[in-house]
């Protein structure tokens, strides 16, 4: 099995929706573009990942929304060295289709009350739907390992929630876990960094925004 040396999950530079609620009335999520601070974002973090690769070869696997397409091709990687897949189990939480931005305040709120991972929006997804899709990917991941030409590097371009369930379900953190956890900033990344027990460790935390309450709370960041 080859695995590789790291795996990088970065979330998208800033986009339309992240400015301007109100764009969901008339714009469908996946059709959401990055601002121009976006397209900014994505060019620094691009200087430090190709820095980061070096001459190495990557697989990437991408969101298939127009924002994280953006966002990859803005990384400005090298396409010798680059092998590029869409991945639909990459995608944000649906939340329905058009969207009224006070209904989705409302519903903002009740998730807040009701846990982020369990709450379904009306016509879309809750949190834990997510999971099981990430946790689908995995294994495609985990089968992808054993092709012994496999690249040194996973480039994962994805979204802020679905970040921190890839992590979750990779490091078997608790659903109490996952709640007190912050999605990272625009174009921010995290990384799995392989140890020389070949168990991968992440380069940093996410940000908390209070602590575990449960007693099987385990945090392995």
């Amino acid at each position: 099995m080859a695995k590789p040396r790291r795996i990088v999950l970065i979330r998208h530079g800033e986009s339309q929706g992240n400015v301007d609620d109100a764009i969901y009335e008339r714009v469908p999520d996946h059709a959401l573009a990055l601002t121009a601070t976006g397209q900014r974002q994505v060019r620094e973090a691009g200087e430090q990942i190709r820095e980061l690769f070096g001459n190495e070869r990557v697989q990437a696997f991408v969101s298939p929304y127009r924002r994280t397409h953006q966002t990859f091709h803005g990384l400005g990687l090298d396409p010798d060295r680059t092998r590029a897949k869409e991945e639909p189990r990459l995608r944000e939480q649906d939340w329905g289709n058009y969207q009224d931005a006070e209904d989705v305040q409302r519903q903002r709120k009740a998730r807040d009350a009701y846990g982020h991972f369990f709450y379904r929006f009306a016509q879309g997804e809750s949190g834990a739907d997510v999971y099981d899709r990430v946790g689908a990917f995995l294994e495609t991941l985990y089968r992808a390992f054993d092709a012994p030409d496999f690249p040194p590097n996973v480039l994962l371009v994805t979204h802020g929630l679905t970040m921190r369930l890839f992590c979750m379900r990779w490091f078997h953190w608790t659903v109490d876990e996952f709640e007190c956890l912050s999605n990272p900033g625009n174009a921010e990344t995290r990384m799995l960094l392989i140890g020389p027990s070949g168990r991968y460790r992440l380069d940093r935390p996410f940000e908390r925004w209070r602590l575990a309450e449960s007693g099987l709370a385990r945090y392995h960041g």
